[in-house]
């Protein structure tokens, strides 16, 4: 198997935000605000790390993210059509060894019960969780150096 199993979450500004639609029914395309916040300050910055491992994302994250890394990812559906409890259920059973869960601390919408109980499950089954571009850079630089190798004992 390849190196951990990174699950990316993204909350940026999407090109339906610009709009002031804030909940829908599709999983609409990062803005270009959007995909600055996520794709320069982690994925270009920290490619070398996440190339080493097995990254899932949903499949306009990843299209995206493929697009500026040239990165792999599997792919969930959007939250609408499920993709939060396909997350959850991943982690469940031992699927996802570290989540970097990027959320807009200004959206209730990112406070509400199912995004809390992402980071519920998290907790319950060990999986490290970053929310904030400082946090991810924190645990990426612990992957890179080897303080989650305990995370092994937990792989099916």
């Amino acid at each position: 198997m390849k190196g951990y199993r990174i699950q990316i979450i993204r909350h940026g500004q999407t090109e339906a935000n610009e709009k002031g639609i804030y909940i829908g029914k599709t999983d609409y395309p990062l803005s270009e605000k959007g995909k600055k916040e996520l794709v320069a300050e982690i994925c270009v910055a920290y490619c070398g790390i996440l190339n080493n491992h097995k990254l899932c994302s949903t499949s306009t994250t990843a299209k995206y993210l493929t697009n500026a890394t040239g990165l792999t990812f599997d792919t969930v559906s959007f939250d609408e059509h499920g993709g939060l409890s396909q997350i959850q259920s991943r982690i469940t059973y031992n699927e996802i060894d570290l989540l970097l869960y990027f959320r807009d601390p200004c959206s209730d919408e990112d406070y509400d019960s199912s995004k809390i109980d992402l980071i519920r499950v998290c907790d319950e089954n060990m999986v490290p969780v970053a929310t904030n571009v400082a946090s991810a850079e924190a645990l990426l630089l612990a992957l890179q150096r080897g303080d989650l190798d305990w995370r092994a004992n937990f792989q099916n």
